[in-house]
């Protein structure tokens, strides 16, 4: 039987329609995980949820986490662990040409008590294997969030967090009479689209989820690394699951701006005009991005008389990072 962690977050999202003029008859809709209740919300409170109570299962006592500098999944997993009194260690890497920089996520990470590991993306395997190796000389039992030191391993334990959210988005439907024919939101890690496609093939329902890539990662890896999510998550649950299942990734590459953290002018617009129109932050490395990518999309494919979901990720520090980057 799984041993639970106590929760000190209480999952709740909203959702709610935005206000655009002349979208073809589309009428958009957003699902505000910014908002859940905890370390300045977004999708990572409920996949750092999840990770903890694997930690927690797996006798663990201290975290060993990976991210840049941006990452919200890091800053959250700095924060579950300083309320539970576990010591929390980030190895921290930068995109490549990229000058290491301070973010607001970064400043939360050591005002919460992280220890901060610099290295470079060639040296991150490396890195982690002496981290667990000093670790455990220190006398700790250290979980590493992604399995072992090349990242494999834990695939599967992020998914739950986003079958449960996409059961909650099924329920709003079912309350409001409404059916959302498309999903969308930015698709970095991979275990948010995982998730979301994991509870649609579970409900066997109609729609599109689409995932507008953020990063520079090939869009073939990004499929293979959503679809080993998906596997490892039916697998432990003993669920079936067929190959063709696969046909339901779909993923915007198109829209990546040239990379993690890169934007351009078109998506400083679209932050500005949504925070002005809809007083809705966010942010030109996730969520501005993504909703920019989702927007030309739809206009590209002409696409009317839907109902859209956007799913706003969080990143809410990364918003005021970009106050006055507006051109």
């Amino acid at each position: 039987m799984r041993k639970e962690s106590k929760k000190v977050i209480e999952m709740q999202s909203k959702i709610h329609s935005l206000i655009y003029p002349n979208q073809n008859g589309n009428q958009l809709f957003i699902m505000r995980e910014d908002l859940l209740p905890f370390s300045l919300g977004g999708n990572k409170v409920r996949i750092g949820q999840e990770f903890f109570d694997d930690m927690t299962e797996q006798g663990c006592d201290c975290m060993l986490v990976y991210g840049n500098s941006r990452s919200n999944l890091c800053r959250v997993l700095a924060n579950l662990c300083w309320t539970k009194g576990v010591p929390c260690f980030m190895i921290s890497s930068r995109e490549e040409n990229e000058e290491r920089i301070e973010t607001n996520n970064s400043r939360l990470m050591r005002w919460l008590g992280a220890e901060v590991i610099p290295c470079e993306k060639d040296q991150i395997a490396e890195t982690v294997e002496e981290t667990m190796l000093r670790l455990r000389k220190q006398g700790y039992r250290p979980y590493y969030i992604y399995g072992s030191k090349f990242g494999t391993g834990n695939e599967g334990v992020p998914v739950g967090a986003y079958v449960k959210a996409y059961q909650e988005i099924c329920e709003y439907e079912a309350e409001r009479g409404i059916h959302f024919d498309y999903i969308f939101f930015p698709s970095g890690t991979g275990a948010t689209q995982s998730g979301l496609v994991g509870g649609h093939l579970l409900r066997k329902d109609c729609r599109k989820i689409i995932g507008v890539m953020i990063s520079s990662r090939e869009k073939e890896r990004a499929e293979r690394i959503i679809w080993e999510g998906i596997e490892s998550y039916f697998q432990k649950n003993r669920l079936p699951l067929k190959s063709e299942d696969r046909a339901q990734i779909h993923l915007l590459d198109q829209y990546k701006a040239g990379g993690y953290g890169k934007y351009n002018q078109e998506i400083l617009n679209q932050i500005r005009e949504e925070f002005c129109r809809n007083g809705i932050p966010m942010d030109p490395t996730y969520t501005g991005k993504a909703f920019w990518g989702m927007k030309n999309y739809l206009k590209e494919k002409e696409i009317r008389d839907s109902n859209i979901l956007f799913i706003h990720t969080g990143g809410t520090p990364l918003f005021y990072d970009n106050l006055g980057n507006e051109g």
